[in-house]
């Protein structure tokens, strides 16, 4: 299938830009970038289309239609001499290393059951499943580990997570650490005399809540976007 969000999709992937810088570079509300890209804009049109275009480095002809060379041409196939019109549909979202990645001495809260190394889908998939994040480059695969967050999923499922959201700007779930110790758990920010402060929520009612303050030594990951849940049959 060959949409306006797809065609925008592949041109922001090649050029290695996210949303946001589209957004700030032709001077539209992320609102409205979010709505090209999730396919809710069906079409393209005059200055949005001269300045995205523009901004992308490819044919506006072919950002409208989907007709003609794209001029998408990415280092790889510049290399080989060879040149292609747009991407291949495939998007490989690479593991992200719970026990390494993130810190020397990083401690999980239970051991990881073994790993998804890597999901590929295309850009079709992203756009109906995944329709807001922080850009393609910044999703990655956490292996669930520990059975706290049961029964939302289980230890071993796969979580895609956004590494592009650093700040617990809204409710959800996060992967963080607080000093060496790694978790994945439901943060609900609270407001108090005090303060805001963040509140770590299990979904397993065998584990207690625990409050983040502004003194503890707290780093966000990145936030899940989207659980796939595992069932043994």
């Amino acid at each position: 299938m060959n949409t306006l969000a797809i065609r925008l999709l592949n041109a922001l992937t090649v050029r290695k830009k996210t949303p946001a810088d589209l957004s700030r570079a032709v001077g539209r509300s992320e609102s409205a970038v979010s709505q090209w890209l999730s396919g809710e804009t069906k079409s393209m049109r005059g200055d949005n289309l001269l300045e995205t275009s523009a901004f992308l480095s490819c044919s506006p002809q072919w950002l409208a239609s989907g007709k003609g060379l794209s001029g998408l041409v990415d280092k790889e196939i510049q290399a080989s001499g060879k040149e292609r019109i747009g991407l291949a549909d495939d998007i490989t979202i690479p593991q992200y290393e719970a026990g390494g990645a993130m810190g020397d001495g990083l401690i999980l809260e239970d051991k990881q059951p073994g790993l998804i190394k890597s999901w590929h889908v295309d850009h079709e998939w992203l756009r109906l499943n995944v329709p807001h994040h922080t850009g393609v480059k910044n999703l990655c695969i956490v292996t669930g580990f520990g059975p706290s967050m049961k029964p939302k999923y289980n230890s071993g499922d796969p979580l895609l997570l956004d590494r592009g959201v650093k700040v617990v700007d809204s409710d959800g779930i996060y992967f963080f650490r607080v000093g060496k110790h790694g978790f994945i758990k439901q943060l609900q920010r609270i407001p108090t005399e005090g303060g805001m402060i963040i509140r770590a929520k299990s979904l397993n009612k065998d584990y207690d809540s625990f409050d983040i303050t502004a003194k503890m030594d707290f780093e966000v990951f990145g936030k899940v976007l989207t659980v796939w849940r595992s069932e043994q049959v």
